[in-house]
């Protein structure tokens, strides 16, 4: 299949030269397995294979991109494609900049992340690990939902500047649990993300689910009152929110069209807390890196905050073309973000809950429905959902009803910021609109932040409310 991919790109390529077309041609594959549960059986099984070409052809300031789903036997329609993209060029406005096409030094190819044992995982195996991960836990009242999702992708990049080829390949799984009780109206969830299937562990799902269960059948669920409260995130919850500091905070391109929370003058100061450290590192597998962008510049770790200092900003090659910059090789589908271990020994929910507290801590592992208020400021919300906890000063537990919080990134990010895990995990931030794009941010499995504002309590354990 590589060399078939490998030889459709170069035809491709001589084609577009023939006809005297300026072109980048971008090909992605995906394989894609979902299995999905609801009401304890198996709902949805289910798999596809696509391919997509993206055309994108120049002149000057001019550029033109078409975009096909198609075989890859199919080549006339691809040339077609070429022939559509080179039409439209002639029709478009130019930029107020010249956008670059990079000339590839040499071939590249990167299979380092693939393991086919992963992408294609039997229906009885991707069966027997959810069967496992919830022995015992689900029954008449406690009924199982979620996805074990699963599958390959492949990309490879060519251009009519220079015949040599950028080719990768990797393989992901996703997997998300959920036990919920309709009778009393609660829901707790667990997830793992796998590059390769020796990563798979449901024995560690089925003991996060197995404490949840305990506590949500066995402690009262309380109403809260709004105000401040010491809490601890989950690496769920982490995930999300350095995600979203991914896309107003450290790209470039959004700090020179003002939706950054973090400004230009930034560059060299403090202006988060000194136990916070982030970085994009592609040599973590765990977050199906990209080893090279699609421009070609190689990928190592890069700084972006480090000990509370914001150290660059992360430059895609056409913003840097545009406000006349230097990219930084982050021309990539998703980023390898990974935060910093702290050196706070709590790295399970048992070590947590047995922890001494000064006063009530609320613990959410996840946060749903966020959005951003205010993107200059950093200004999000969002509400808990999936097994929050209130751990009580007296050293018992409640199962609160949903809270809302809205924050700015530096309020949680910065000098409240009291400590973080000293061990992490990958946590899966895939989404299943568009292509496949398997992304997963690795976070310290807990961070606590001192007196942050709840803004919005539920009425009831009803989730609608929030």
């Amino acid at each position: 299949m590589k060399d078939q991919i490998l030889q459709t790109l170069r035809i491709l390529r001589a084609y577009a030269i023939k006809k005297g077309v300026d072109a980048s041609i971008f090909y992605y594959e995906e394989e894609s397995f979902l299995m999905r549960f609801a009401n304890s059986a198996v709902s949805l099984n289910t798999n596809e294979h696509l391919v997509r070409i993206e055309i994108t052809v120049y002149e000057g300031r001019k550029r033109a991109s078409y975009e096909m789903i198609t075989s890859l036997s199919d080549i006339e329609t691809m040339k077609d494609g070429i022939d559509t993209a080179a039409e439209m060029v002639k029709h478009v406005q130019p930029l107020d900049y010249t956008p670059s096409v990079k000339v590839y030094s040499e071939n590249y190819i990167d299979e380092s992340c693939y393991d086919d044992s992963l992408a294609h995982i039997s229906n009885e195996e991707r069966l027997a690990y959810i069967n496992e991960a919830v022995e015992g836990l689900n029954n008449d009242d406690i009924k199982l939902s979620g996805i074990f999702s699963c599958g390959a992708n492949t990309t490879a990049q060519i251009n009519t500047r220079s015949e040599n080829i950028q080719y990768f390949k990797s393989s992901d799984a996703q997997i998300s649990i959920v036990l919920s009780h309709a009778a009393l109206n609660w829901e707790v969830s667990s997830e793992q993300s796998a590059q390769k299937k020796s990563d798979l562990n449901p024995l560690q799902l089925r003991s996060e689910l197995r404490f949840l269960v305990k506590h949500y059948v066995n402690n009262t669920p309380q109403q809260l009152s709004s105000g401040r409260y010491d809490i601890v995130f989950g690496s769920a919850a982490v995930s999300e929110l350095v995600s979203i500091i991914d896309w107003i905070g450290i790209c470039g391109g959004a700090m020179k069209r003002g939706f950054s929370f973090i400004k230009e003058d930034d560059t060299g100061k403090k202006i988060f807390s000194d136990k916070f450290s982030l970085t994009d590192d592609p040599t973590r597998r765990e977050t199906f890196p990209f080893s090279r962008d699609i421009t070609g510049i190689v990928r190592k770790p890069f700084s972006i905050v480090e000990n509370g200092v914001f150290r660059s900003f992360t430059w895609y090659q056409d913003d840097a073309d545009e406000f006349g910059v230097e990219a930084t090789g982050h021309t990539v589908m998703h980023k390898s973000l990974v935060v910093h271990c702290g050196d706070k020994r709590v790295n399970t929910l048992s070590e947590l809950m047995s922890m001494p507290r000064d006063r009530d801590t609320l613990y959410i592992p996840h946060l749903h429905y966020m959005n951003i208020v205010n993107p200059s400021k950093g200004l999000i919300t969002a509400s808990s959902r999936f097994g929050a906890l209130l751990l009580k000063r007296d050293g018992s537990m409640a199962v609160p009803y949903n809270v809302r919080i809205t924050q700015c990134m530096s309020d949680i990010f910065g000098d409240k910021l009291a400590w973080l895990s000293d061990k992490q995990c990958a946590y899966n931030t895939s989404v299943s609109y568009g292509a496949r794009n398997p992304t997963a941010v690795i976070t310290p499995k807990f961070i606590l932040v001192n007196d942050l504002e709840i803004s919005q309590v539920n009425l009831s354990v009803d989730k609608r409310q929030t």
